[in-house]
């Protein structure tokens, strides 16, 4: 019965990713099929014109939001596993950090609004991981570790205002671009 916001770069006719070919349309049409509603709403999560124009529809067309998963990522091409840090390419790593991290922060500084006037409601921060054991690439491990802080300040800044902030860390998914690799 949920209202669900699809977004991402990739529209069908349009994939922003190189050799991948899945999009939000096949997304939300997922979630059609399983009988809730959902938009697929092209959006560039780094771009903050893009994310404050995403609530402003969800605000007028929903009057609230309840829940914010942030899971946003586009880093496997960018990962760059056995390399240490004074190998591995400042560009791609910089990048990274970007793509995963600002992304989240500027998600969620144009959503908490909406959850806040809606009363209450739950972010979710997607992550791999839920140990200070590094992670391989100290690139990756400064995303994945810095996504699980984003959401231990935000809950921390919430606490009193009836929304909650939380890290996952639901393992492998069983996504297109792991079934690829694996």
């Amino acid at each position: 019965g949920a209202v669900v916001y699809c977004t991402g770069r990739s529209v069908r006719g349009s994939p922003a990713t190189p050799n991948r070919s899945e999009t939000i349309d096949e997304t939300a049409e997922t979630i059609d099929a399983a009988g809730s509603t959902a938009h697929a709403v092209r959006v560039d999560h780094a771009d903050e014109e893009q994310v404050a124009a995403l609530f402003e529809r969800v605000r007028r067309e929903q009057q609230r939001l309840h829940i914010l998963v942030n899971d946003i990522w586009g880093g496997e091409d960018l990962t760059e596993f056995g390399k240490t840090f004074w190998e591995a390419s400042l560009d791609k790593g910089f990048r990274m950090l970007r793509q995963a991290i600002d992304t989240h922060i500027i998600t969620s500084r144009y959503g908490a609004p909406l959850l806040l006037e809606s009363g209450g409601g739950l972010i979710v921060e997607v992550t791999d991981g839920n140990s200070f054991g590094y992670r391989g690439n100290l690139f990756y491990d400064l995303v994945k570790s810095s996504v699980i802080r984003l959401a231990f300040g935000m809950a921390y800044e919430l606490r009193r205002r009836n929304v909650t902030a939380v890290a996952i860390t639901p393992g492998f998914l069983r996504s297109e671009e792991m079934l690829a690799k694996f």
